[in-house]
Parts: structure tokens; C-alpha cells; sequence
């Protein structure tokens, strides 16, 4: 993580720290957000072999830039991500958000993992390398999630043994299987056992009291999860640092600002977790959520410092974090924070005006993480669903958040059979098996949708990925399907019979190498196509929809197994009587 240099490199760096000879970089004129001591300080950066070497009364250098006055700060480090849920591969990713300040991302490759295991893990690590952004990794502990779902790989402590010693490695990704943990799973806690001496992320809603003891004392160390201060006072209390969430369904900056204070901003971190391509390019990544809280009146500094100087301080990224003498030449210049200026890393210009100055060109090795669609033939009969007595489990959705709730309707029959039910915004949704061909197919329904004609589908489906489709008639659930399948994996849009929109994702059915950009361009249209042609009335129904088969976050979901209860951890029938 840290730069190497010869005793001839640190007599360059000496001198030209002395004033002695010219440095490589001077940025004047500046406005320097400084994190250590949460102030603004107007003076000059003197940078030499990728790092900062002076601070002060510099005037010389071989490139001199002129920044105006602007704000000059550490870049941005992202403390928790899914890359995959930008529906870009690493290269594109960085193409992406290093014009938007970040220049550092701590990610978990829970989606491919699930999809193709090591070999997943292996293309994401592989793609991230000659990239000029710094890309770590959590090893994915939870694959999969639960074992209320069938997902492409099961990885067990042995097999992320062979990754410990890699340097892109940070240590073990966020343990999702509390109550497996709680109970003592022999499988969790042999990966508890081998991480224990590294960095390890949690991932635990609503747990406290003694059960979170016992989870914080196995060695987890930090949480996402939480939504409402009063569960993150109690984490913070207990010794956790908090990852302060935006992503794109999962928003929770605002929800956990009373939390922010003198006493607590020294373990909070940002993060975006989950954030669509259309949303990173039109919002914006890290950059967005520190814009909420100078928005709310938090200072420059304390903001910037929940980006930079916490997360490094958490994952030991020892020169990372600041604008000072010896760190890592990580830098962003903005008048806006918004509307990035420049981007520096390790002293080298990299993005300009909301511009990437770069381009992969390694092999991306992505043999195993193509052609991961394999179902069996789906049919009429399994999408339906035979009246029985008693009212069914509906669930319900909420508006900017993954949190559903069990509702309970009486159903709309036909022929015998429980059908969408339009004008209660009761559709149908199911979720199809897509790794091994087993023919696992599980129906239910859903409210909030607002899904009034035909069906859209597709093949990112929280944690393991199968094809998950909602839809008002059969016909056109079974065609969208279809058209997953054909693509190696994406997005699909059915109506009358039709295809009307789609969206290819051929790695590992959750990401492409189109530009991000394109990828937005083209999710948006998608949008306006369901919202038009389906009437479906929430703003990002592909997003939702992803998160229904999410069988940790409380309270009714859908797998390929059937319909879970999270609360219960366990399996509910479609209807209940009495």
C-alpha cells in the first residue's frame, strides 16, 4: 500500500521538500481542506514522485498549475461498494468515478462471487490492476448469503485462504449471516477464526443488546446497515466505526445526520454500497453525499474527513487520507464539489472537467465470468399459482429503502388460479434458478410496484443472482425470461408479446464493458419505457426489484426456494389461513 523508494529517492525527495531543487508538481493558489485539523489553509503544494513533499511558500516546479483559488482536498476513498452494481467491469468503473474525486474504493465482490466463486473474484481482482485508482478488497464472506437460496458458488474459509496474502486484499467483506454467526456456524466462524487479524466489515440491521455484543465480539468492526441514529449511537458506543450509506435505493446520509457531532465524526466514514450507472453519472458518487452534508450545514472539513482521512484510518492506508508531507499525492480541485476540477493521483493528472485521461489496456481474462446463464426451460406451469384457502403473503415495498413488509390480501382468482391484481397494485413476481439448471422456480406477489402492463425482468438479484421477474401476465413474464437468457444476462422489458427494451450484462449477468455513460444513456430509457409502457410508478424499478430476493434485510423476500420471512429466517407459505 505504500510506496517504495531508494535512499536516492529520499535524498531527491529531501532536497526538493528544502526548497534545494525544483519538485515535479506545485499546485498554487489553492484553498487546502485540511483534514487533520478542519480548516481551510490557503497555500501551496509542492509534490514530487507521486508524493506530497511541502507545504507553504513554494514558487517553482517543472509543471506549475494555477487553481485559482479553488478548494484543493485529499480525493475521495469509497468504504464500501459493490462494483458490480455500477453494471461496470473495474476498468469502466474507474472511468467513472475518478472524474468525480474518487480515487480509492473498497469494494466486496459479493455479486460475481456468487455468480462464478474464485474465478469471480479472481477477473475482479485481475481487472482492477494498471488502473490509476487504488482498488482493495473484502473477501465475500457470505456466498452464499443464506441458505435460503441457490447461488452459483459456495465458498468456504478455505477457499478465500488462497487470497489472504494478496495485496489487494484488505480482509474479510461484511458479514451478513449474523444469526448464523449467533448461533455458532461452524461455516461462519471458521472465516471469523482466519480474518480475525485483519480488517472485518459487518453488516447487521437492527441487531443490539447482547446479540450485538456477541457480534462485535467475534471481531466484526464496523456496519452500513444502519438506518436511524439511535441504532448507530448504540454501534459507535460499542466501539464500531459507521459507514454513513448513499447509494441509490439505500440513502441514508440524511437519516443518520442528528449522529454527526464533535464526539462521534472521528469513526464515521461514507460510502455509496449499491449506486446505478445513471445515478453515478447524473449525482454524482462519494462527492454526492459529501454535497448533502455541506448542504446541511456540515463544515467543509468535517465533511471531506468522512470521505478521506476515516476510512484510511480505519483500513490502514497509512499515507492516504490528507494533503501533508509525505502522504500519497491524491488530490481533487473544486469550486464545487459537484463539479470536480481536476484530479490528481500520485501526482499525475488524471481527470479534467468531469473527464477521464485514461484507458485500460490490460486483458481482462473474463473466460469465467461469461456465458453464467443456465436455466432450465421455464413454462406456464410454474409461474402458476392454484387457489387455496385463507389470504396470501403480499410484499410490500417502501419507498428508498429495502426494507419490505409482509401484507396480507385476499386474493384475485381466476380460473382457479391467484392472478396480478392491477388495480390493488398486486402483481405477480418470481424468481428463477439461473447457475445449475436445477428448474427451481418460486412465485409470490408484490405491492408498490404500480406495475399496470406486461413484465420486465432481470438477471441482478440480490446476493445470488438468479432471474427474478414481475410482471401482470404470464405471456410476458415468460418473454422476458426468455430474453435474459438470450443475452448472457441484463435487463429485459415484455409487453403485448414484445421485447420493448433491454439491456445486455454479459459479465456474469451483472456488468458490461460499455462505458458507464452508455450504460446510464441507456438504463434511463428503460426507465421512461417501464414508467410509459408498463406504468410502473416507482423511479427505479430494475434497483427495487434486485433487492426482493435479498433474504437478510427484514422483511418478506423471494427466492428461488420460495418466500422467506427474515425475521424468522425461514421459510413461509404463500398463503395464510384464518
Amino acid at each position: 500500500m505504500n510506496k517504495k523508494f531508494s535512499r536516492k529517492d529520499l535524498e531527491e525527495i529531501i532536497d526538493v521538500a528544502k526548497g534545494n531543487r525544483k519538485g515535479n508538481l506545485l499546485i498554487k493558489n489553492g484553498r487546502i481542506v485540511n483534514v487533520f485539523n478542519e480548516t481551510i489553509e490557503e497555500k501551496n503544494i509542492l509534490i514530487h514522485k507521486g508524493i506530497v513533499v511541502g507545504i507553504g511558500k513554494y514558487d517553482e516546479a517543472e509543471n506549475v498549475i494555477d487553481v485559482k483559488g479553488s478548494y484543493v482536498a485529499p480525493s475521495f476513498v469509497d468504504a464500501h461498494l459493490h462494483i458490480e452494481s455500477t453494471m461496470s467491469i473495474p476498468p469502466e468503473f474507474a472511468r467513472a468515478v475518478v472524474p468525480l474525486g474518487t480515487t480509492t474504493a473498497v469494494a466486496d465482490p459479493h455479486e460475481i462471487a456468487n455468480v462464478a466463486g474464485i474465478p469471480g473474484i479472481q477477473f475482479m481482482i485481475n481487472a482492477s490492476k494498471n488502473l490509476p485508482m487504488d482498488i482493495y478488497f473484502m473477501l465475500s464472506s457470505c456466498v452464499p448469503a443464506t441458505p435460503l437460496e441457490s447461488s452459483g458458488a459456495h465458498l468456504y474459509a478455505e477457499d478465500l485462504a488462497i487470497f489472504k496474502d494478496n495485496p489487494k486484499v484488505l480482509g474479510l467483506a461484511e458479514m451478513m449471516n449474523y444469526p448464523g454467526l449467533l448461533t455458532k456456524s461452524a461455516e461462519v466462524l471458521d472465516k471469523i477464526a482466519m480474518f480475525r487479524d485483519r480488517i472485518i466489515d459487518g453488516h447487521a440491521p437492527g441487531l443490539s443488546g447482547k446479540g450485538l455484543n456477541a457480534y462485535l465480539a467475534s471481531g466484526v468492526m464496523a456496519d452500513h446497515e444502519c438506518t436511524k441514529p439511535k441504532e448507530a449511537e448504540e454501534k459507535l458506543s460499542k466501539g464500531m466505526w459507521i459507514m454513513m450509506r448513499e447509494g441509490s435505493l439505500t440513502r441514508d446520509v440524511l437519516r443518520l445526520l442528528p449522529l454527526l457531532n464533535d464526539k462521534t465524526k472521528h469513526r464515521i466514514m461514507l460510502c455509496t454500497d449499491d449506486k446505478h450507472p445513471e445515478d453515478l453519472v447524473y449525482e454524482g458518487h462519494i462527492n454526492f453525499a459529501i454535497s448533502l452534508l455541506l448542504e446541511n450545514h456540515i463544515p467543509l472539513p468535517v465533511a471531506v474527513r468522512l470521505a478521506t482521512l476515516n476510512p484510511s484510518l480505519f483500513f490502514g492506508f497509512k499515507r492516504k487520507g490528507g494533503i501533508a508531507p509525505g502522504y500519497d499525492a491524491d488530490i481533487v480541485v473544486f469550486k464545487d464539489i459537484l463539479k470536480i476540477e481536476k484530479v490528481f493521483k500520485d501526482g499525475e493528472l488524471v481527470a479534467e472537467n468531469g473527464k477521464a485521461l485514461f484507458s485500460f489496456n490490460g486483458p481482462l481474462h473474463d473466460d469465467a465470468v461469461k456465458n453464467t446463464i443456465n436455466i432450465k426451460p421455464v413454462t406456464f406451469e410454474k409461474l402458476k399459482v392454484p387457489a387455496k384457502n385463507g389470504k396470501i403473503r403480499v410484499i410490500g415495498t417502501r419507498v428508498g429503502t429495502i426494507i419490505t413488509d409482509e401484507l396480507l390480501y385476499s386474493p384475485k382468482i381466476d380460473n382457479g388460479y391467484v392472478v396480478s391484481d392491477t388495480e390493488r397494485d398486486i402483481v405477480k413476481i418470481a424468481v428463477v434458478e439461473r447457475h445449475k439448471a436445477t428448474g427451481n422456480v418460486a412465485v409470490g406477489f408484490i405491492h408498490g410496484l404500480g406495475l399496470k402492463k406486461g413484465a420486465f425482468a432481470t438477471s441482478i438479484a440480490h446476493d445470488s443472482h438468479n432471474i427474478i421477474v414481475a410482471g401482470e401476465n404470464d405471456e410476458d413474464m415468460l418473454l422476458a425470461i426468455a430474453q435474459i437468457e438470450a443475452m448472457g444476462g441484463g435487463i429485459a422489458i415484455a409487453k403485448n408479446g414484445k421485447i420493448i427494451g433491454s439491456l445486455a450484462l454479459p459479465y456474469g449477468g451483472l456488468m458490461t464493458n460499455r462505458p458507464t455513460t452508455e450504460t446510464a444513456e441507456t438504463l434511463i430509457k428503460l426507465h421512461k419505457i417501464a414508467k410509459e409502457e408498463n406504468r410502473v410508478e416507482v423511479s427505479d424499478p430494475f434497483m427495487m426489484l434486485a433487492f426482493m430476493s435479498l433474504p437478510v434485510i427484514p422483511k418478506l423476500k423471494i427466492t428461488d426456494r420460495g418466500i422467506v420471512d427474515v425475521d424468522k429466517f425461514d421459510f413461509v407459505p404463500l398463503f395464510k389461513e384464518g
